[in-house]
């Protein structure tokens, strides 16, 4: 792809044209990929189905393919949490014990078991690090609580959040989408918790948790809040993600309907605070134009970026706002290059079928 036209597409979003497209990268698989973590300076890793685990140190030009993790062949790594070339946590996602973390230290050359799903019912949906020390894990619904797991050490030893009385009941039905890694949110300055929800259950949430430190003791409070978004078995949040602003923060929460991938009802809402200690999830204005299973943030562009099966959205507006991004046949760009991904870390997308496509940074 040329950094022209996306230069170009990014700079007239306010304009009201929207054509660009993500820069299509060979990954050397044909798994189908929904792990995703881009570490910087060039460094990336890439997770998916039958234990597939990728590492790029080269910003994407050649993903090297890492030594399945033991016991792993057939398992769907969901999430990966990096830290820098040698360092990674896999994330596994299946009922029971197909429930599994996974660590290396030398660039994935070996791999070492640290954790495995202790509920024989229970099922990962997301691994999230904040930092190289503290992260946290969450799983659906197991005797009607979410089981939530802290790491304080990077990921080698894990404790459960005991269960204390919150404002948080979970509805039957409801659980959490292992869509892309993004359903999960971690704050380690104040020890707080979000995440998203959906499954058959009346709404999609979002639940907001105080921690306390150190990890792992207990989460004291609970808050839940309607998003908008569409609900029912296969519908719901999907992913969340928050621009950083400590003081003013800004939400955007997206999703849909996986079954339902062109409809363009309940894909997206933003966290919307009146200055006035009022706040309130607000589905956004103009919504994404199908179901979108992960979305994130640019700084460097003030842009939120949301991703699906049918195509890219762009929001310069804190997700009141989406419009779709096309590829520009007069640049020659790949006619599918806006659609069928699955989870981002930007500049980074990937999807099914060893699907990877990359941003180019100096054209944000």
């Amino acid at each position: 792809m040329k950094r022209k036209g996306l230069w170009l597409a990014l700079a007239l979003i306010g304009c009201g044209v929207a054509n660009a497209q993500w820069q299509i990268l060979n990954s050397g698989t044909t798994a189908d990929l929904r792990g995703i973590d881009n570490v910087g300076g060039g460094v990336a890793w890439a997770s998916g189905t039958n234990g597939t685990v990728l590492r790029t140190e080269d910003g994407g030009y050649l993903w090297q393919p890492c030594a399945i993790p033991p016991g792993a062949e057939k398992l769907d790594f969901r999430g990966i949490q990096a830290f820098d070339a040698n360092t990674a946590i896999v994330m596994s996602s299946g009922t029971g014990d197909l429930s599994r973390l996974y660590k290396t230290t030398d660039g994935c050359q070996t791999w070492r078991l640290v954790f495995t799903n202790p509920d024989k019912d229970g099922f990962w949906d997301a691994v999230v690090f904040a930092g190289p020390d503290f992260g946290a894990l969450i799983g659906d619904p197991v005797h009607g609580d979410f089981p939530i797991y802290f790491s304080a050490d990077g990921g080698n030893k894990w404790r459960k959040r005991q269960r204390i009385y919150d404002k948080r009941t979970v509805w039957t039905g409801e659980s959490i989408f292992a869509a892309s890694n993004s359903s999960l949110l971690v704050d380690p300055a104040d020890a707080e918790i979000y995440f998203v929800t959906g499954g058959d259950s009346p709404m999609a949430m979002v639940v907001y948790l105080d921690c306390h430190l150190p990890v792992g003791k207990s989460c004291v409070s609970g808050e839940s809040h309607m998003t908008g978004l569409a609900s029912g078995r296969t519908a719901g949040a999907f992913s969340l993600a928050w621009d950083g602003d400590a003081k003013l923060p800004h939400f955007v929460a997206v999703g849909g309907d996986y079954e339902k991938p062109d409809s363009a009802s309940g894909t997206a809402s933003f966290w919307l605070d009146d200055h006035r200690e009022t706040y309130w999830w607000q589905p956004s204005i103009s919504p994404p134009h199908g179901y979108r299973s992960a979305v994130a943030y640019d700084e460097a562009t003030k842009t939120w970026i949301t991703v699906g099966p049918n195509g890219t959205d762009v929001s310069t507006d804190d997700g009141r706002n989406w419009r779709a991004v096309h590829p520009d046949a007069a640049l020659n760009e790949a006619a599918d290059a806006d659609r069928n991904w699955n989870a981002l870390s930007l500049p980074y997308v990937v999807g099914p079928h060893g699907r990877i496509g990359k941003l180019e940074k100096s054209s944000f």
